[in-house]
């Protein structure tokens, strides 16, 4: 049975929508990428939208996202027109990373997306740095920095974590525990199961929320946010989730069982905020059929603009190999 809304009409509108792209954009991604429309390699969302829907209804345009390879969901919930994606994925030069970054490296740098990153764990101290250059500029900015159950056995993650409570930075360090590190469970790799206590070391505020629920995530990413601009350092958040699919699109999910799956499915995120905007009378059948033809469309025009636009020329790899200085305080 549907909720009780404590949210607005527009806001579940919102949600909605943004989950429905994140979600139809990805499950034609997978369809392009058995048919060899593009290569590399592909790591799906789907599962995971109110993660990213609830962090960014949470918080403000001007604050850092950053986040590991599974990426295109985070840039979709900032606002990023999925064209722009699409032609990352199919290496052309209108692409996010101008063709050169592919599935794994999603920049959005005019909404604060910064990655994206292949290196598994790499994203967290980086997360902590771009805390640490706001808390240096004055302003009250955070970051929200998401990393997978795996990749907390990084020991980057541990000397991000004591720097960020030594120095009070204000990032949100986001744990989207989906369960599995590839193919492996979370109970085979660790005596902690319950990954927040992770921070109890550091004495850094932490607690698990429910990661399939945009209105729980969003409370959480709230409060967590207060904290961080507060000035009382870092908060870390468990968000408790499922990725439908597999680790990549190479992997045929054969460490799950069906039912446990199924399970995960029937919890659907997404069907839960439809639910509420019905029971709510937000929108009618026929204005919800208008969101869905819309995103349809969307993905249609992504595609032609993927398709059209030129492939990078072969003097543009020694392009942005070095950024080019900007001292305010250094005359020529």
């Amino acid at each position: 049975m549907a909720k009780k809304s404590t949210f607005s009409k527009e806001q579940y509108l919102k949600w909605y929508e943004s989950m429905y792209l994140m979600r139809k954009f990805e499950e034609k991604l997978s369809q392009l990428y058995i048919q060899r429309v593009f290569g590399g390699f592909l790591h799906l969302y789907i599962g995971q939208e109110a993660v990213v829907a609830g962090a960014v209804s949470a918080t403000r345009p001007e604050d850092n996202m950053i986040t590991a390879y599974r990426c295109h969901a985070h840039p979709i919930g900032k606002g990023t027109e999925i064209k722009y994606l699409m032609a990352e994925l199919y290496g052309k030069k209108t692409g996010l990373s101008k063709g050169k970054g592919g599935s794994m490296h999603m920049f959005d740098v005019s909404r604060k997306v910064f990655g994206g990153h292949g290196i598994v764990g790499g994203q967290i101290p980086l997360g902590a740095g771009l805390a640490f250059a706001d808390k240096y500029k004055g302003n009250d900015n955070i970051t929200m920095c998401s990393m997978g159950d795996g990749a907390i056995r990084q020991g980057a993650l541990h000397e991000a974590f004591n720097m960020a409570m030594v120095w009070k930075l204000p990032v949100i360090f986001i744990i989207e525990n989906n369960k599995y590190a590839m193919g492996t469970s979370v109970e085979r790799t660790s005596n902690v199961t319950e990954l927040h206590k992770i921070g109890l070391s550091y004495e850094m505020p932490s607690e698990a929320v429910n990661g399939m629920d945009v209105e729980a995530v969003h409370h959480a990413i709230e409060k967590a946010a207060k904290h961080c601009r507060d000035g009382k350092g870092p908060y870390l958040l468990e968000m408790e989730t499922y990725r439908y699919k597999g680790h990549s699109m190479s992997d045929p999910r054969k460490y799950r069982t069906k039912q446990e799956e199924e399970q995960y499915i029937s919890n659907d995120p997404i069907e839960k905020v439809l639910q509420v905007i019905k029971k709510n009378k937000y929108a009618t059948d026929k204005q919800i059929e208008a969101i869905h033809e819309k995103v349809k469309q969307e993905i249609i025009d992504a595609i032609k603009f993927a398709e059209e636009s030129p492939f990078p020329e072969p003097e543009d790899m020694y392009e942005e190999i070095y950024a080019e200085p900007n001292y305010p305080f250094i005359k020529d």
